[in-house]
């Protein structure tokens, strides 16, 4: 059946039209009147409307690329953090203004609507916020690609905090109809779990193994439309929800077991509830597992069928075809898209190999050995059998490589190992991600370097072709555009046009203007009123009222021990000590801002939250120190808030202990806004420091070699307590309820965890932190050359455009080619 154009009138431009598109949403899809139609009805059908215009572009999108046929890039996450999606489509598509004169007359104004919008609860950190830039990126540049994950009912969990500890509430941003998805309800697809394998013998004589599955749950579809910028071109985000097989059963409710007749709904359906289920129990862990193997089974159907149906034939997935893998979480799909190939489409071993081998590729976005995951072959042999019989061969052909190209050395043999022995064995995802990937990259130039040289170090040896580096980026559309508002207007009055947003290395140009004294201003005075916003927000969410005007100094990202937000309160109570033994002390204002989830399972990270609370509690309430510092732990981080809180940072919190993070966004984001950061040689601190100066950059901590030579030598944290009386004066103040309402028993973990092990080094890197602090307020003190620092901050980091990151992905691992829709 051809495709036919939607009325030209429906689509129109106009205030007009748009409004019209409103009225007939609200009568035909809604089922409601202008009179019985409430606030969220007017959400809804305005949203439609904006999404109406998305829709035909997307249409176009579809219609060519069956045309041309080109190679995906298909993209596998376990998180995607979208953000608020209405006001960035209404900047795509162009309608912003359309649709504010088409509100003019109603009593709704567009911020109204906006104010509607929820953020999908599909991710939580640096991870899924990176995956959502790129799909955005690969839009903007008219990639052809397709992301895939889950649909979380009720995503990680939303933040709350009780006598200043972190409550896990379910994050229910589902309630209402979530207007910018599609159901697919009638192409959900079967996916299996449990039973067993059995060998059998076809009428060629070949044996063959088969797996029978002794549960199935259904995935349904749903999918996202990710439009470009200044670009014709819309993809799509493809999630899916976990559906029972058969949701209820008549015989045992006719019999009066009510629980037992919608078990199985209960028990399939579980699968897409929440992000990152607690794995500290066995069913938790099972749960991940289940989800990972779920998403991935789904979506590999899904992209055999979409090749299928442009001409091609399974023959071809390796050409039209490439699978990024973001990070181990979809790794499980290497062996099975084996056991797809081989069991589904009957092909020998060597063909399926060469095919899987030359379609995954491989991100690996850590250097913590927490977060490179391993399964406990128990688990994957009752869960996933068949899997676990294609892992072993994997694992036994790649040994036999491994042998032959490294003879005789039985360690290495063990450590390059997929599965790990010992009392429970293990199967080490990273390993076969490296094995059955053609490349392995890692997200910032240290990252890599310690890949390479350290965490997978062997596999370097073996194949240093597939290794690469790219460093991560973010989207400039909506950290610049939608969440600055005001310097994307400063920027594009001294560029003379928008075209920076899709090439931002152009923000060089500013350069020029940087000792401009009413440049200079103006960037002031964008800075105060994002400022102001901030405060106001504050005021709102907290009761605390800050000072707009001192030193807003930020830490906003997930709350993990080596990222050392407990570096960040120890500064805070040295100032507030120095305050307390002299308050006639002239000290520069500061307000520290917090933003960070901890994951429910985390103890430590969830105490260090409570600990932040309860100095914020003292301070903020000290008739002494109150008066000059304030501190505001915004509970509930997340998207719209980073884009609150990003644009009014004057200080960029980036310290945790080098070696530790893989690279950062949040780092890139911060300094495209205009805060100096203050940080550690770590991640991508390295390269922003590279760009921007060493100069309009505050740099302290040890090194990478100097934490190893540390670690070897032997690390002793209570040496560094005995040599300095603040330090030690903190660890009691902290030990004996000072910030515990007199509770000494309390935060004692944290003051053991430090003198006992003091993993991440807090203690060894606070002296040289201390001072680096002080020289940062020296140096907000001038105000001119602070303001000159801020500007070459955002003027040099063009580089960390997700667009630049997505063009190296393309050109040097995926080999695809934009395809521009007419």
């Amino acid at each position: 059946m051809e495709t036919r154009n939607p009325s030209h009138e429906r689509l129109e431009r106009t205030p007009e039209a748009f409004l019209q598109n409103m009225v007939d949403s609200l009568y035909y899809s809604r089922g409601a009147n202008a009179r019985s139609a409430t606030d969220y009805d007017y959400y809804m059908v305005f949203s439609r409307t904006v999404r109406n215009y998305l829709i035909e572009r997307y249409r176009r999108t579809v219609d060519m690329r069956y045309e041309v046929n080109p190679r995906f890039v298909y993209y596998l996450s376990a998180e995607y953090l979208l953000g608020r999606q209405l006001q960035q489509n209404l900047l795509y598509s162009q309608t912003e203004d359309v649709a504010r004169a088409a509100l003019k007359d109603t009593r709704f104004a567009l911020e109204d609507m906006i104010a509607h919008d929820v953020e999908p609860g599909l991710g939580n950190g640096g991870l899924g916020r990176l995956a959502a830039c790129f799909l955005d990126s690969l839009a903007t540049m008219d990639i052809p690609a397709v992301g895939y994950g889950i649909r979380y009912e009720y995503g990680i969990f939303r933040q709350e905090f009780r006598d200043g500890a972190q409550v896990e509430q379910p994050d229910d941003w589902l309630a209402l109809d979530f207007p910018w998805e599609f159901a697919w309800s009638d192409a959900m697809i079967p996916v299996g779990f449990g039973g067993h394998t059995e060998i059998y013998q076809d009428s060629n004589g070949r044996y063959h193994s088969r797996w029978n599955p002794a549960e199935q749950v259904m995935g349904e579809p749903h999918h996202i439309l990710v439009p470009g910028y200044g670009t014709e071109t819309v993809n799509v985000l493809r999630i899916w929800r976990a559906r029972a097989a058969s949701e209820f059963d008549f015989r045992l409710f006719d019999i009066g077991d009510y629980a037992s007749a919608v078990q199985q709904q209960v028990h399939s359906e579980t699968i897409s509830k929440v992000l990152y289920p607690n794995d500290n129990t066995p069913q938790g862990r099972e749960l991940r597992l289940r989800q990972q193997y779920f998403f991935v089974a789904c979506s590999l159907v899904d992209i055999i069928e979409r090749l299928k149906r442009s001409g091609n034939t399974i023959d071809d997935l390796a050409d039209k075809a490439v699978i990024q893998l973001n990070d181990t979480h979809p790794v499980v799909g290497i062996p099975e898209l084996m056991r797809v190939l081989m069991d589904d489409y009957d092909m020998e071993w060597h063909q399926a190999w060469e095919i899987t081998h030359k379609t995954f590729a491989y991100t690996c976005h850590t250097l913590m050995p927490e977060a490179l995951e391993k399964w406990p072959v128990s688990l994957f042999e009752r869960l996933l059998p068949r899997h676990m019989e294609i892992i072993n061969e994997i694992n036994r052909r790649f040994l036999a490589d491994v042998s032959v190209r490294f003879p005789n050395d039985y360690d290495r043999l063990a450590r390059m190992s997929i599965i790990e022995d010992g009392g429970d064995r293990q199967i080490r995802m990273a390993h076969l991600a490296v094995v059955g990937s053609f490349s392995v990259n890692g997200v910032a130039a240290l990252h890599t370097q310690l890949l390479q040289e350290r965490v997978l170090h062997d596999f370097y040896e073996m194949w240093p072709e597939r290794f690469n580096n790219k460093t991560n980026g973010v989207t400039p559309r909506r950290f610049i555009r939608q969440a600055n508002p005001r310097l994307s207007a400063l920027i594009t009055d001294k560029l003379g046009d928008e075209e920076w947003l899709r090439d931002l290395d152009q923000l060089a140009k500013l350069e020029k203007f940087v000792d401009d004294a009413d440049f200079q201003a103006q960037w002031r005075a964008v800075k105060a009123a994002n400022k102001v916003d901030l405060a106001d927000a504050i005021l709102i969410h907290l009761g605390i009222r800050v000072n707009p005007e001192s030193i807003f100094d930020v830490m906003v990202k997930r709350l993990h021990e080596y990222k050392r937000q407990l570096l960040k309160a120890f500064h805070i109570i040295t100032l507030y000590n120095r305050l307390k033994d002299d308050p006639t002390l002239q000290m520069t204002p500061r307000t520290f801002v917090f933003g960070a989830k901890a994951a429910p399972g985390y103890y430590m990270a969830k105490l260090i939250i409570q600990l932040i609370n309860s100095v914020a509690e003292v301070v903020n309430n000290d008739p002494v120190a109150g008066k000059t510092l304030k501190v505001a732990f915004l509970p509930n981080f997340n998207v719209t808030l980073g884009e609150l809180i990003y644009p009014a940072a004057d200080l960029s919190e980036q310290i945790s202990l080098a070696g530790k993070e893989a690279s950062g966004t949040g780092n890139m984001k911060f300094a495209l806004n205009g805060a100096l950061t203050i940080g550690t040689l770590d991640g991508a601190n390295i390269e922003i420091r590279d760009r921007v100066g060493a100069e309009n950059f505050f740099l302290f901590g040890m090194r990478v070699e100097e934490v190893l030579s540390l670690k070897a030598q032997g690390y002793h944290p209570g040496d560094y307590v005995a040599g300095d009386a603040n330090l030690k004066r903190i660890l009691d103040q902290v030990g004996s309820g000072v910030f515990s309402g007199g509770d000494a028993s309390l935060f004692q973990p944290i003051v053991r965890s430090l003198l006992d092990r003091d993993e991440f080094m807090v203690l060894a890197d606070y002296q040289a932190y201390i001072d680096c602090q002080d020289e940062v307020e020296r140096a907000y003190l001038d105000a001119d050359a602070w303001t000159r620092k801020s500007i070459l901050n955002a003027a040099r980091c063009g580089f960390f455009s997700s667009d630049r990151a997505m063009r190296q992905y393309c050109e040097d691992i995926w080999k695809v080619q934009p395809l521009p829709v007419h």
